[in-house]
């Protein structure tokens, strides 16, 4: 299955190296033309105990890769993870979501065919609604779904939180949607983790 990661700070990078470990296909995409140099030389920026050696095996075997062009990332993808950081705003202490629409804005933009846009990011309730809201003005006609799938994932234990999870949260509502996160979690699934 051919997987999109908007984002590669903590939550995108971890999630698409232990993506791409489950078997899929997964590009990373991010703005940061540094970012995405450093990634394709096999350099990682956050230290996670593990994570390069995956980020090696999966990119060597073909199973993991990094762009800055989001076009060609959501492309032909079923399932869309935005990943992007939701800071506290300074004047209210909620999270600034801003980051969040202007992916799903171009994703929008970027959508082929059917694929399930999933939030990642630390997101209040209603986020998914804005989410598809944006995704239906922003796009030309073409078919979506919107699940969540909050990380939970410890500091210096992030890929053991995701590929030994205590359970895998996801939110769904349409049935091709849920078919769709089934296949991506399978992994787990058939390991008796809690979905």
């Amino acid at each position: 299955m051919k997987i999109a990661i908007i984002g590669t700070g903590y939550v995108g990078l971890v999630s698409g190296v232990c993506l791409s470990d489950f078997g899929h296909t997964v590009v990373c995409v991010d703005k940061s033309e540094a970012e995405i140099a450093q990634l394709n030389s096999g350099e990682v920026s956050i230290y996670k105990p593990g994570l390069d050696v995956l980020l090696a095996k999966n990119a060597a075997a073909g199973r993991l890769s990094f762009t800055t062009s989001l076009a060609d990332t959501v492309d032909g993808a079923e399932a869309v993870f935005i990943a992007v950081g939701t800071p506290s705003r300074r004047d209210d202490g909620y999270a600034d979501l801003s980051y969040v629409f202007a992916a799903a804005e171009e994703v929008a933009k970027a959508l082929t065919g059917y694929a399930v846009v999933v939030t990642k990011s630390t997101v209040p309730v209603g986020t998914n609604r804005k989410v598809a809201d944006i995704i239906r003005i922003a796009g030309h006609e073409v078919e979506f779904d919107v699940a969540s799938n909050p990380e939970f994932l410890r500091e210096g234990a992030a890929i053991e939180d995701f590929t030994r999870p205590d359970c895998m949260v996801i939110g769904v509502e349409a049935e091709r949607a849920k078919e769709i996160m089934a296949q991506i979690y399978r992994p787990l699934f058939s390991q008796g983790y809690r979905i």
